[in-house]
């Protein structure tokens, strides 16, 4: 659910975060270059995570000579009883994890920091209309797991 959010249904936006992952020059987020879009429309979900742009373990593997890629560990920790019975409550982390010499873009934007606020951003549109007074806390229906 959270990985088809963020690459898949909430277009441009994923797009751009696609873009902040796959494409390491400067002027990545230049959206009048067409030949990022292409490359960029060549990528589905399933292209990010067997190409490693996306891991769902905790392990970098690098061949010899590959190209150098920008990476989004996703893990879930923190496991506890949650208030509603038959769930748990837990936290989500994102890791961002880049080469120093990809770290700069265009606009003196930092390429990590560009990467975060696009998974925030999305995730935060995704409780906009949620939101519980009460509570600081935004909640979205994960399908399977409850809420987020």
């Amino acid at each position: 659910m959270i990985l088809k959010t963020l690459f898949v249904s909430s277009k441009p936006y994923s797009d751009i975060l696609k873009r902040l992952l796959i494409i390491n020059n400067k002027d990545c987020l230049d959206m009048s270059n067409t030949d990022y879009q292409k490359v960029i429309d060549s990528f589905y979900l399933d292209d990010l995570i067997d190409k490693g742009y996306i891991k769902l373990d905790p392990k970098i593997q690098r061949e010899t000579h590959e190209e150098i890629k920008t990476y989004v560990f996703i893990n879930i920790d923190d496991f506890s009883p949650s208030r509603t019975k038959g769930y748990r409550d837990y936290v989500i982390y994102f890791d961002i994890i880049c080469y120093n010499d990809v770290w700069q873009l265009n606009n003196y934007k930092n390429r990590p920091l560009s990467i975060a606020g696009y998974i925030d951003g999305i995730l935060n549109s995704l409780t906009s209309n949620q939101v519980n007074p009460g509570n600081l806390k935004s909640h979205f229906k994960a399908s399977g797991i409850g809420e987020c």
